[in-house]
């Protein structure tokens, strides 16, 4: 008997698993499937992605449905045209020997028109993303008002992308609801409050401990300089040869900007961000699925519901900003009991963030250095040595001319040509890291000792003295800037304010700490003059811009700042010639 059956599921179903070789429920399915059968359970299910979750929620779907009503009795909501077909396509293949059941994907950026007239068709199983399925709610091409079954997949990441209104909608409307069923790879507080405010005693299922990653993840870190940041990655990529990746970054700029810096330079790559239509968004996806490329990089809005078997890593050229991202990001490797690799490159200064990270996914991360030259070289050439060994010679007619590559190279030794063919494969290797730069971050131990009071310190003043009033060491200087969460600012607008305005490129940039007056910015020193130069005295919004070194404590007004004080007042400079101090956080 087949594992599935004994779960409870019809024939039909099992005979179309079996078919596709499941023959062994992953730990979620087990757990699961026996529940949702009830039809009556609102459920919520914690595991990463890759571990079978469609299949414990489509089963039971596809198993309670009747045929026999041609009107939407399940829906199934996603946050992305990707996740959005890929569900419906295992759907189609689990219930290929139920007849007359029909399942439609509805998602932006494909004609909405088709999509209503194959909903007027008779489709029993809707799978939509939630933008989409408001448009369909609005021009009254679906009703919800018969639906029995919701279920909400990837809930955590609907409402990282800003979804919390069109799901408390959708909810609200479905009034005949016999169950929700809400999976998803973490539960923060927003998740917590769909369970609270409409499921009625949810049985929960957690697969490991809550928010953790998957245990075949190897956490991987480097450290290194900010300037040096790119050069980090392309040695990484060099020393790791068949790769086959994601790589995330915080911005679509920076997104575009590494993948043309590494197309430039001969790798395999293509950038996925927002500003793709859908069909160059579909074109690079069907690149990377296909293999064509070897390297997608992505930010992490644009990532969101990809689901590609065989990953091998996922790269974080740049941390998230928000640390449960983190774990979405790894989650794309090591799926369906597979192991990957998951690797960060950052800073001394983000150390901290990595022992965060480790707390919230329960999981050692492990510090390496950063491969020499040498490394990377000796790395490229046992792998060439391996390609050419496992290569496939049985079906050419390569006897043919085996008579004239033994005159050609009768005079050859063969330590020679082994040599030639080295030389083939790897001059341009051997000419680009025979005098390549030591990559890791020397750490002096005075430095050690004042990350350490950092991290440890109990109170917020003794952090101000050790942290904003010095000059940041690791080639860092911190400037002060009289603009804050009060000009209407937040994180990325500011930094990108920043860069637009210096002209600068964010690998210069460090930390950004943002307050509700002023910030202070981390700058590599090479760039710091620049920085201040090109902000300094400039307006934003009729009020004079103030940036300098907070090298403990604001520099004293020169004669020359002291004559212009009226020209600040009448800008709106909030300081009014007070001394000028580092603000202490209002708590």
């Amino acid at each position: 008997m087949n594992a599935f059956e004994a779960l409870g599921l019809n024939e039909q179903l099992v005979q179309a698993i079996t078919e596709m070789g499941f023959e062994t429920p992953t730990p979620i399915q087990e757990k699961a499937i026996p529940v949702l059968l009830s039809g009556t359970t609102d459920f919520v299910g914690l595991a990463q992605t890759g571990t079978g979750k469609t299949a414990a929620f489509g089963l039971p779907l596809l198993h309670l449905i009747d045929v026999s009503q041609k009107h939407p009795q399940a829906l199934i909501v996603c946050p992305t045209r990707e996740l959005c077909l890929q569900i419906c396509n295992d759907l189609m293949n689990f219930k290929k020997h139920v007849r007359g059941l029909n399942v439609e994907p509805v998602y932006g950026g494909a004609s909405i028109v088709m999509q209503i007239r194959e909903l007027r068709k008779g489709v029993q199983i809707v799978v939509a993303t939630p933008g989409r399925l408001i448009d369909l709610i609005e021009r009254k091409a679906i009703d919800l008002q018969k639906v029995k079954y919701v279920v909400l997949d990837e809930a955590d990441e609907m409402l990282n992308m800003g979804f919390r209104d069109d799901i408390d909608f959708v909810l609200k409307n479905t009034i005949l609801r016999e169950s929700i069923w809400l999976f998803s790879a973490t539960m923060p507080t927003a998740v917590k409050a769909i369970s609270r405010n409409f499921m009625t005693n949810p049985i929960e299922v957690t697969m490991g401990k809550k928010n953790t990653a998957n245990v075949n993840i190897d956490h991987q870190y480097f450290i290194t300089p900010a300037h040096s940041r790119y050069d980090t990655l392309k040695r990484l990529v060099d020393f790791n040869p068949g790769m086959y990746g994601v790589i995330f970054t915080r911005t679509k700029a920076d997104a575009q900007e590494v993948a043309e810096r590494l197309v430039k330079e001969g790798y395999d790559i293509e950038a996925l961000h927002g500003d793709l239509t859908q069909q160059q968004r579909d074109k690079v996806m069907g690149r990377f699925r296909a293999k064509s490329i070897q390297l997608l990089i992505a930010t992490d809005v644009a990532a969101r519901g990809i689901d590609v078997d065989g990953i091998t890593h996922v790269i974080n050229y740049e941390l998230p900003d928000d640390i449960e991202v983190y774990t979405h990001r790894s989650g794309r490797t090591a799926r369906a009991g597979k192991s990957g690799i998951c690797i960060t490159i950052c800073h001394s200064r983000e150390a901290y963030k990595i022992r965060s990270i480790e707390k919230m996914v329960n999981a050692q991360f492990h510090r390496l250095d950063i491969p020499s030259g040498k490394d990377v070289c000796r790395k490229q050439f046992f792998h060439f040595m391996d390609k050419l060994m496992s290569a496939d010679i049985s079906n050419g007619e390569y006897e043919t001319y085996l008579p004239d590559l033994q005159e050609k190279f009768a005079d050859v030794s063969k330590d020679e040509v082994l040599k030639r063919v080295a030389a083939l494969e790897f001059n341009h290797f051997l000419k680009y890291y025979q005098n390549s730069d030591d990559l890791n971050t020397k750490t002096d131990s005075r430095e050690r000792r004042d990350t350490g009071r950092d991290r440890d310190a109990g109170s917020f003043e003794r952090k101000e003295r050790s942290t904003f009033t010095r000059t940041v060491d690791n080639g860092f200087s911190r400037l002060f800037i009289n603009l804050g969460t009060k000009d209407g600012f937040y994180k990325a607008s500011f930094l990108q304010f920043i860069l637009d305005e210096s002209n600068l490129n964010k690998e210069v940039l460090g930390k950004i700490d943002i307050r509700e007056m002023n910030a202070w910015v981390e700058v590599d020193k090479a760039a710091a003059g620049k920085m201040i130069k090109s902000m300094d005295g400039k307006k934003y919004n009729g009020r004079l811009v103030r940036m300098n070194e907070a090298d403990g404590g604001f520099k004293r007004p020169t004669d020359e700042g002291r004559s212009d004080r009226s020209s600040r007042n009448e800008g709106g400079d909030r300081s009014e010639g007070r001394k000028r101090i580092p603000m202490r956080d209002k708590r």
